[in-house]
C-alpha cells in the first residue's frame, strides 16, 4: 500500500533554518558550514523520512542565498577512477558539473571548486582545465603535510598554509562535494587557518541529516544509514563525548567520533582558543528528528530501505564493484531486524514473472527475465521479457496500461514498429541483442502517439509512475536502468545477468 507521510519537511525546513543562523550569530565571524550527504536530489532521505524533500537543503540554502556561497570540493582520486553516483548513473567529475549547473538554477552562487589531494593526476587536470576554460574558478589542496599525526606541521605554512586561501565575501560558506571522502573538511580547516592568519574570525560547523542524534541508536532510520554506508565501514555509536559533556544520550558515526580528539586539537591551534565544541555531535546542526511527525511510518519505510540496499549490494558484487563484506554488513543489518529479501512487496510477483516466462518459453536468447511493480495505489503490475521486448519494457508498458485503463490484449506498440527496431538493431547496427530494451521501448512508444490516440495516452500516465517500487528478476541492462533511472522509480534487483554475453555495447 502506498507509504503514509512520516515527516514533516516544512517543520524541518524552518527549524533547520533558525539553527543555522543562530550558529552564525553566536560565532561572531564567518562561519563554513560542511555539507554532509547530497546536496541536491537526497533520495536516501526521501526514502527512509516519507514526506522529506529531495531538494530540501536547496530550499534551505534559496532561503539564505544572500548571506552565503558555496565551495565544491572532489578528491582528485575519484575524477581518476570515475567513480559514480549510482542513483543518477553518472561520474562524481560529472555530477560535479551538474551541481553547478543545478546550484545557478536555484541562483545559489558557487565561489569556486577544489581539488584535493591533487597530485597532477591526468583526469584531474584535464577536470581543472575543462572548468577554467567555462569561467569557473578551480583550486588545488595537495595532501596535507603532517596530517593526522603531526598537529604542529599540520597548523603550519607547510600544512595548510600551502593551500591557496580562497577569497570569500558572505559571512555562511557552504562546503559541499559529491559523496563521502571529498575533501570538505579538510578545505575548511585549510580555510579556517588562513582566516586566522589574516586576523579575521572564522568557525566551523557541520551540516549532516544521518544518523539523526536524537533517535535511539538502533532505530530503523539510523540503521539503514548503516547500510547505505556498508562499503565505508560506517558505524552509528553512542557519542561517549556527549554523553560525558552534558549527560544525554546522542547518537552519531565512528569516524566523526574516532576524529573528533584530533580536530578538536587542530582548532584550538588554529585559533588559538578552547574549541567551542565538546562533543562531535555539538558540530553538527541537525534538526531532522524533529521533522518526524510519524515514527511507524519512518522506521516502515527504514526498513524497506534496507532490504533495498540489500539488493544493490548483492548486484555491485556480482558485478565486482565492491567487495564481499559491504553485502554481509547488510545482511547482518537485516538478520537483526527479522527482515527477509521477500518482505520486499514486489519480488515475490517478479519472480513469479519470470517463472512465467520460463513455462511458456517466451523468454530472449534462453534466457528468461520477469519483474514487477508497484503502483501508487497498491496495485501489483508484471512483466516479463519476449524474443521482441525486455522484461523491463513489457513491465512500465503494461503499468501504463493499467493506469489508462487499456485491456491487456490491445498493443501499444505496432508489431510493424518492434520488428522494424529489431531489424535495425541486429541487422544495420550488428548488435547482439534483437529485443528492446526500456529506453528503445519509451522512444518507439512515443513515435507511435503520433499514428495511436492511445500511445498518446498512456505517455501521460509515465509520470504516475515516479516513487514507485520496482523489482527486476536480473541486472538490469544499460539501456533498462537508464529507462527506469528517468522515470524516477526505485528500482531492485537479483544478483543475476539476464545474458550470457560479457559486453552488450
Amino acid at each position: 500500500m502506498p507509504a503514509k507521510v512520516g515527516f514533516d519537511n516544512e517543520r524541518y525546513l524552518e527549524q533547520q533554518t533558525a539553527a543555522i543562523l543562530d550558529r552564525v550569530k553566536g560565532c561572531n565571524g564567518r562561519l563554513y558550514l560542511e555539507f554532509g550527504g547530497k546536496l541536491l536530489f537526497d533520495y536516501h532521505a526521501a526514502r527512509v523520512l516519507p514526506g522529506f524533500h529531495p531538494n530540501v537543503k536547496m530550499q534551505l540554502l534559496q532561503k539564505l542565498k544572500d548571506q552565503s556561497e558555496v565551495i565544491l570540493c572532489i578528491f582528485a582520486g575519484d575524477i581518476e577512477k570515475k567513480k559514480m553516483r549510482a542513483d543518477f548513473g553518472i561520474t562524481y567529475d560529472t555530477d560535479a558539473l551538474k551541481t553547478i549547473d543545478d546550484l545557478g538554477e536555484w541562483q545559489v552562487r558557487v565561489r569556486a571548486v577544489v581539488i584535493t589531494r591533487f597530485d597532477n593526476q591526468p583526469a584531474a587536470v584535464a577536470f581543472k582545465n575543462k572548468l577554467e576554460r567555462r569561467g569557473i574558478r578551480v583550486y588545488t589542496h595537495r595532501t596535507t603535510k603532517g596530517y593526522p599525526t603531526d598537529v604542529d606541521t599540520i597548523v603550519s605554512a607547510e600544512g595548510y598554509g600551502a593551500n591557496p586561501y580562497i577569497e570569500i565575501e558572505r559571512p555562511i560558506v557552504v562546503v559541499t562535494g559529491p559523496g563521502p571522502g571529498s575533501g570538505k573538511l579538510a578545505t575548511c580547516l585549510s580555510q579556517l587557518y588562513h582566516e586566522h592568519q589574516l586576523g579575521k574570525e572564522a568557525h566551523y560547523a557541520k551540516f549532516e541529516t544521518f544518523p539523526i542524534w536524537n533517535l535511539p541508536l538502533k532505530h530503523e532510520v539510523n540503521i539503514a544509514y548503516e547500510a547505505a554506508t556498508a562499503e565505508l565501514r560506517d558505524v552509528n555509536l553512542i557519542d561517549h563525548f556527549h554523553l560525558d559533556a552534558h549527560g544525554q544520550p546522542a547518537v552519531n558515526y565512528n569516524r566523526d567520533i574516532e576524529a573528533f580528539p584530533l580536530l578538536r586539537r587542530i582548532l584550538e591551534r588554529i585559533t588559538g582558543h578552547t574549541a567551542p565544541y565538546r562533543s562531535p555531535t555539538d558540530m553538527g546542526v541537525n534538526r531532522a528528528g524533529f521533522g518526524i511527525i510519524n515514527d511507524d511510518a519512518c522506521r516502515a519505510a527504514a526498513r524497506q530501505e534496507i532490504i533495498r540496499r540489500y539488493f544493490n549490494y548483492a548486484c555491485e558484487y556480482a558485478m565486482g564493484l565492491v567487495e564481499r563484506d559491504a553485502l554481509n554488513r547488510v545482511e547482518l543489518l537485516m538478520k537483526d531486524l527479522g527482515l527477509a529479501p521477500e518482505d520486499r512487496i514486489v519480488v515475490a510477483p517478479a519472480q513469479s514473472a519470470m517463472r512465467e516466462a520460463e513455462t511458456n518459453g517466451k523468454g530472449s536468447n534462453g534466457f528468461f527475465c520477469g519483474a514487477a511493480i508497484e503502483l501508487k495505489d497498491g496495485r501489483i503490475v508484471t512483466g516479463k521479457n519476449s524474443p521482441l521486448m525486455h522484461a523491463a519494457s513489457s513491465l512500465i508498458l503494461n503499468a501504463v496500461k493499467t493506469l489508462a485503463g487499456i485491456p491487456d490484449h490491445i498493443h501499444l506498440l505496432p508489431p510493424l514498429v518492434t520488428r522494424s527496431l529489431s531489424h535495425f538493431k541486429t541487422d544495420v547496427l550488428k548488435g547482439k541483442m534483437t529485443s528492446l530494451d526500456l529506453e528503445e521501448t519509451l522512444i518507439a512508444l512515443s513515435i507511435s502517439a503520433t499514428l495511436n490516440p492511445l500511445a498518446e495516452e498512456v505517455i501521460g500516465h509515465l509520470k504516475d509512475l515516479n516513487g514507485c517500487e520496482v523489482h527486476l528478476s536480473h541486472i538490469p541492462s544499460p539501456g533498462d536502468a537508464t529507462g527506469l533511472r528517468k522515470l524516477g522509480v526505485n528500482v531492485t534487483s537479483e544478483p543475476e545477468f539476464a545474458t550470457k554475453h560479457l559486453f552488450l555495447g
